[in-house]
């Protein structure tokens, strides 16, 4: 609790003063794939950090490697937030983060098997950044899916994982303040590919150390993993290029279609907590179980996508 505590305060503190100092010198301004309508300072991330990182002194240890690849992508993507990096160089600090923590946490394994590990860590980090463009809705996905990392790690008897998890939902709680609608503080690269990271990497190691089952880290951040997965593969289909920014993410359509940055969060809120309850419930039951709790959380997050492909094809031209 003090962790947790220490990283809330030293978070919204930070929040406060990036608004008054640095953030104003990255702003993130409006162009046709946006939709905010002013410019916000988008070094939001570094308010997080900065809250987390002081919650590290309460211990740490055993996933000192998270933490520290986590804040070299957080390097890396300020450099990125204040002077645009090349793709493929953004790509390699991805790769090269998410090789490390597979190869350090699960070798010895067949190298196809960490191969996948590393291209599931990569597309977790990169999705949360994908994720990242309605006020609220990534920082209440760190909120609902650290807190559940943290309450499950404390069943399992892991009190370090559950300490720095419940210190990066803390710190996520605070950065809301300034982050739900109208946002006054945006993540930035630097807030969100490090929550991604983390969501993949303490997910990964999590499952290592029996904390949890593999699917649970997907069906905590299910909503965002199935948006992100979802929107690419139909953009593939449509042979678009992907690498482009867009406004096509069912979140971004929700905006669009009238509902608001205000009530497409709280509608997300609803399925975040949704999907967290149900993977904490179907966490230790058996494989039977677990897997009806995961294909009917699953299968309700479809109907909500059908539900807003319809409403969005019936919309007014």
């Amino acid at each position: 609790m003090l962790a947790a505590a220490t990283a809330f305060a030293v978070s919204l503190c930070a929040a406060a003063v990036l608004l008054k100092g640095f953030g104003a010198r990255a702003l993130d301004r409006p162009n046709e794939r946006s939709l905010h309508e002013r410019p916000v300072p988008r070094t939001g991330g570094i308010a997080l950090a900065a809250g987390v990182g002081a919650a590290l002194v309460f211990g740490a240890g055993e996933l000192w490697l998270q933490m520290t690849l986590a804040l070299a992508l957080a390097v890396v993507s300020f450099i990125d937030d204040v002077a645009v990096l090349p793709v493929l160089a953004r790509l390699a600090a991805h790769f090269a983060a998410a090789a490390a923590l597979v190869w350090y946490v699960l070798s010895p394994m067949q190298p196809l098997e960490l191969a996948l590990l590393v291209l599931v860590v990569v597309w977790m980090t990169n999705l949360y950044n994908f994720m990242d463009g309605a006020d609220g809705l990534a920082g209440g996905m760190a909120l609902a899916g650290f807190s559940a990392y943290a309450f499950a790690a404390h069943l399992a008897g892991q009190v370090e994982r559950a300490m720095i998890c419940a210190a990066v939902a803390a710190a996520a709680l605070a950065f809301l303040v300034f982050n739900f609608h109208p946002a006054r503080l945006f993540l930035g690269d630097v807030g969100s590919i490090p929550l991604g990271f983390l969501s993949a990497a303490l997910g990964i190691t999590g499952w290592r150390d029996d904390a949890w089952p593999l699917w649970f880290p997907l069906l905590v951040f299910a909503p965002f993993v199935g948006d992100a997965t979802l929107t690419l593969l139909k953009r593939l289909l449509r042979r678009e290029r992907v690498w482009r920014a867009h406004r096509e993410h069912y979140y971004q359509r929700l905006v669009r279609m009238g509902l608001g940055h205000r009530r497409t969060a709280l509608i997300a809120y609803v399925l975040m907590a949704l999907c967290a309850a149900a993977a904490l419930v179907g966490r230790a039951q058996p494989p039977a179980v677990q897997a009806t709790v995961f294909a009917g959380t699953t299968i309700l997050l479809a109907a909500v996508a059908i539900w807003v492909d319809v409403k969005w094809a019936r919309r007014p031209a």
